[in-house]
């Protein structure tokens, strides 16, 4: 097998860069298929410190069942501090909406204030940059929330618009 610091070396300085850059695209890009295909991977990417546990494997495979039309129900029932509502209400949205920036979601709680904290949460992680290496999708700016911190009347639906690269 060929040793990639090996044809380094011996490149013009130009070249080695051209040749680095190339590979970097190239792991990107099988990053991108892992991290786009998959929920958990997806987790993983976004959250570094996650630590993974067997009901995290078993809901993740539900929730790329879901995203592929596998399934079209899904129920959730968890003990509390299981990850349930950071996968379900945070990564799940941002997910989908980045793999299918047509969706429409639309978060539903028991009170106005958590779904609100929720869609702002997820909002924020798709204007995370890491994100954005992994997806093309950008929110409008009216999804946003105003300047003052104050939620627009659209706080809570996340209004996606793909930007091709």
């Amino acid at each position: 097998m060929i040793d990639p610091k090996n044809i380094i070396k011996n490149l013009p300085e130009n070249e080695a860069q051209e040749y680095a850059d190339l590979q970097l695209a190239d792991q990107l890009k099988n990053m991108q298929k892992l991290v786009t295909g998959d929920f958990l991977n997806f987790v993983k990417y976004m959250w570094p410190e996650f630590i993974e546990g067997k009901h995290h494997r078993d809901i993740s495979q539900k929730f790329n069942d879901l995203s592929t039309g596998k399934i079209n129900r899904l129920i959730v029932n968890m003990p509390p501090r299981h990850t349930k509502s950071e996968f379900a209400s945070y990564f799940l949205p941002a997910w989908m909406i980045g793999k299918n920036p047509n969706l429409k979601i639309i978060q539903a709680t028991h009170t106005a204030d958590l779904a609100i904290d929720f869609g702002r949460k997820t909002k924020n992680l798709i204007d995370e940059e890491k994100y954005h290496e992994m997806f093309a999708t950008r929110l409008q700016e009216d999804s946003r929330q105003q300047e003052n911190g104050k939620p627009n009347r659209a706080e809570n639906i996340l209004q996606p618009v793909s930007v091709v690269p």
